[in-house]
C-alpha cells in the first residue's frame, strides 16, 4: 500500500473510542480498524523508515503491530474501565536494545494533537545509571547543553525534569547541574490535525524534525552503547 497520508477516518475512529471504550465494541469495528489504522500506518512506517536510513542505515522500522507500530490494547490489569488507547504511536528505533530503552524517532497522534519526538521518553533504572555517569564527563555533558540549547532555539521542546532532588555528591552551582533531573530526555514539537497530516507531505515534515534532532539521537545512542 502507498502511503498517501493519515486518513480523517482514522481520527474519527479513535473519536469513537474515546465514546465506546471497550475490547467488545473494537472487535465489532475490525475492518474500520484495519483500514483506517493499521494498513496507512504501515504504509507510513514502511515510508519513514526508508527515509530514516538517510540518518541511520540499520534503523530498525518493522511495519508490524507490537513493533514499530503500538498495540491499541492497554494492560487490562490496570485499565479495565479503558482497555483501548485513544491515541496511536509509532516508533523507530536503533539498536539491539529494547525499542523504549533505545534512541528513537517516535510519533504519536489522536484526534486532537500530533507529537513528534526524538529521543529516549524514559530512563529505566540501568539507563538512568549510565544517563548519570555519562554526564559526569565534562565533554559529554557539554556536548549534551549545546545540543539543548540549539534545539530550544530552533523552537523545540524538551522534555520536563523528573526529579526534584540532586544526587547528594553534586554541585548545585554547576552549570549542568540540571542535566542530573532528567528522568527522560526528547525533543519534540506538536501541531493540530492538518491538512499535512493527512497528505503524503507529513512523511518530509516529520523526517525535518528527525533531522533537527538528530545530534540528540547520536549522542543517545552512544549512551546506550555503553549501558
Amino acid at each position: 500500500m502507498q502511503f498517501k497520508g493519515f486518513p480523517k477516518e482514522g481520527l474519527a475512529f479513535l473519536d469513537s473510542i474515546i465514546l465506546n471504550n471497550s475490547k467488545e465494541w473494537l472487535d465489532d469495528h475490525k475492518e474500520e480498524y484495519e483500514k483506517f489504522i493499521v494498513a496507512p500506518n504501515k504504509a507510513y512506517i514502511q515510508e519513514m523508515g526508508e527515509h530514516l536510513q538517510i540518518l541511520v542505515p540499520n534503523i530498525n522500522a518493522v511495519p508490524k503491530v507490537n513493533k514499530s507500530l503500538f498495540r491499541i490494547y492497554r494492560d487490562a490489569r490496570f485499565h479495565r474501565l479503558d482497555p483501548i488507547k485513544e491515541r496511536i504511536g509509532i516508533i523507530f528505533w536503533q539498536g539491539e536494545t529494547h525499542r523504549m530503552q533505545s534512541a528513537s524517532f517516535y510519533m504519536h497522534y489522536d484526534p486532537f494533537e500530533i507529537f513528534v519526538a526524538t529521543g529516549i521518553r524514559n530512563f529505566k533504572p540501568k539507563l538512568l545509571t549510565s544517563y548519570r555517569k555519562e554526564i559526569k564527563n565534562e565533554r559529554r555533558r557539554e556536548e549534551l547543553h549545546l545540543i539543548l540549547e540549539a534545539l530550544k532555539a530552533k523552537g523545540y521542546h524538551i522534555a520536563e525534569s523528573k526529579f526534584k532532588r540532586y544526587p547528594i555528591d553534586l554541585d548545585k552551582e554547576d552549570n549542568y547541574a540540571y542535566l542530573y533531573l532528567f528522568g527522560a530526555l526528547y525533543a519534540y514539537k506538536t501541531f493540530e490535525p492538518n491538512a499535512i497530516f493527512h497528505s503524503s507531505k507529513i512523511v518530509e515534515h516529520n523526517f525535518k524534525i528527525y533531522k533537527d534532532c538528530f545530534a540528540l539521537h547520536q549522542w543517545l545512542f552512544e549512551l546506550t552503547l555503553r549501558t
